[in-house]
């Protein structure tokens, strides 16, 4: 399990080393209930990611432990640092092995896809059936996956209809769904404020998740005040 190493180190070697001088006590409160947090700077993660993605990352990810919290997230960082030779259904296989050791919504929302807006371009239809059906999952940080990465690729005219309906049918109790959720809501208000503030008033009957989209739309510099004024005005009566 420790034949792939970068100068002589292992993966672990190197997260040990970086650990040393990392936030642990602060990430464990952002990850609260995660166990094994290192709490290793995003910065640090990130370059380990990119040498390792330049080396033979097919032997790394074939051998790469889920010990850690941030071992979790190095393998996410890894499938969106490398050059993709591969065809998209043997990518996305990677993919789905990586969300289903996601164990917290840090190791869940630092992943991106590989390929850049080029890679997305080219394989849209494919890549937003494949996150929508990740959204009709049954475990937290999987449903998570498909909310988060929806927004992130596919807040756009083409999609935003279908987009709000699949926000709106999902009923969860978790925490980390129904913030991410509301999370979405608030970057769709951004671009389609008509279209999702029709999605809030008809579909978003979770008193939570309406509650937390409002907040973030509020705290946005995106929105001028005269709209927040108006979304203040939503505020359902407890």
């Amino acid at each position: 399990m420790d034949n792939f190493k970068i100068d002589g180190l292992t993966i672990k070697e190197h997260l040990l080393r970086f650990s040393e001088y990392g936030k642990k006590e602060f990430c464990m409160t952002l990850n609260p209930g995660v166990e094994n947090v290192l709490g290793i700077r995003m910065g640090d993660l990130r370059y380990l990611a990119n040498r390792i993605a330049k080396a033979d990352w097919k032997q790394y990810l074939a051998e790469a432990d889920t010990c850690y919290m941030e071992e979790r997230t190095l393998q996410g960082l890894v499938l969106g640092s490398i050059r993709l030779e591969e065809d998209i259904e043997t990518y996305l296989e990677r993919v789905t092995r990586f969300v289903r050791i996601i164990n917290s919504w840090s190791v869940c929302d630092a992943f991106k896809f590989a390929g850049g807006k080029r890679f997305i371009a080219e394989h849209s239809e494919r890549l937003w059936q494949y996150l929508c059906h990740w959204m009709t999952e049954r475990g937290e940080y999987e449903v998570r996956f498909g909310v988060v990465m929806s927004m992130k690729y596919f807040v756009d005219e083409e999609h935003i209809t279908p987009l709000l309906s699949s926000y709106g049918e999902i009923h969860r109790n978790e925490y980390y769904v129904r913030m991410a959720v509301a999370w979405a809501l608030s970057e769709c208000f951004v671009k389609f404020p008509q279209e999702t503030l029709s999605c809030l008033k008809t579909k978003i009957s979770d008193d939570f998740t309406y509650r937390k989209a409002l907040q973030k739309i509020l705290e946005s510099y995106r929105v001028d005040n005269a709209t927040k004024n108006m979304i203040r005005s939503m505020r359902r009566c407890r």
